[in-house]
């Protein structure tokens, strides 16, 4: 794994023309159901920032297909769930993974809509919250629009860190992995900080705006 980071990062800076394709793959493989937790899509993407930063790649024709990629990704997750129904959480390989399907199960109940937006930010349940939608057969206008929208805010802050590496540092020969890594933990901590705060504000500014049923309204 060490090594195909590196690899993989020089491949895509001496082939510019096929940057964009790959990086589309990686960020499909990175939101696809269950496939997600095994593609290692976020250091690659951060590592490519630094290309963006450097001014080796296009950085639009990468972040539209990262885009597109994500996209799709998500899209395939919440088919997949909608198809199969409640049965997919007893099939392999969901069934190995019962606490992360669980944490997203509850995730989404809690929050719904909001669920879809934020779960892209948050590794551990990324590859699952839209299987879960599906399943729970969650309206497809509204995932989609969550799937889209979180994917355009999505690609560019996994970019973010290795590109503001290279602003800062004047070059990419200078970044080490120690850089890398630093900068990419304290964009995810403030990432996931937010979210979780703008989701716990926003679920109970719900449950204020939702009327309170009189005790006789039951039985009327």
């Amino acid at each position: 794994m060490n090594e195909l980071i590196p690899r993989a990062t020089a491949f895509i800076a001496q082939h510019g023309l096929w940057a964009g394709p790959i990086v589309g793959v990686l960020a499909f493989g990175e939101s696809l159901a269950i496939v997600g937790l095994f593609i290692p899509a976020t250091a690659l993407m951060i590592a490519v920032g630094g290309l963006v930063g450097a001014g080796i790649v296009d950085p639009w024709w990468i972040i539209g297909w990262a885009i597109v990629g994500a996209a799709i990704g998500d899209w395939i997750s919440f088919a997949i769930g909608r198809r199969i129904g409640p049965s997919a959480y007893r099939r392999w390989p969901l069934k190995n993974h019962r606490p992360m399907v669980a944490r997203a199960r509850l995730f989404f109940r809690r929050f719904g809509f909001l669920s879809i937006f934020a779960g892209r930010f948050l590794g551990p349940i990324r590859a699952t919250i839209p299987l879960v939608a599906g399943v729970m057969e969650m309206d497809h206008r509204r995932f989609q629009i969550a799937n889209v929208t979180s994917a355009v805010l999505w690609v560019p802050a996994m970019f973010a860190p290795g590109y503001f590496a290279v602003k800062t540092l004047g070059s990419a020969e200078s970044i080490t992995e120690a850089h890398l890594l630093g900068i990419g933990a304290i964009i995810a901590l403030v990432t996931i900080g937010g979210t979780l705060i703008g989701a716990r504000f926003l679920g109970r500014a719900s449950r204020r705006r939702r009327p309170r049923r009189s005790p006789g309204s039951a039985s009327a």
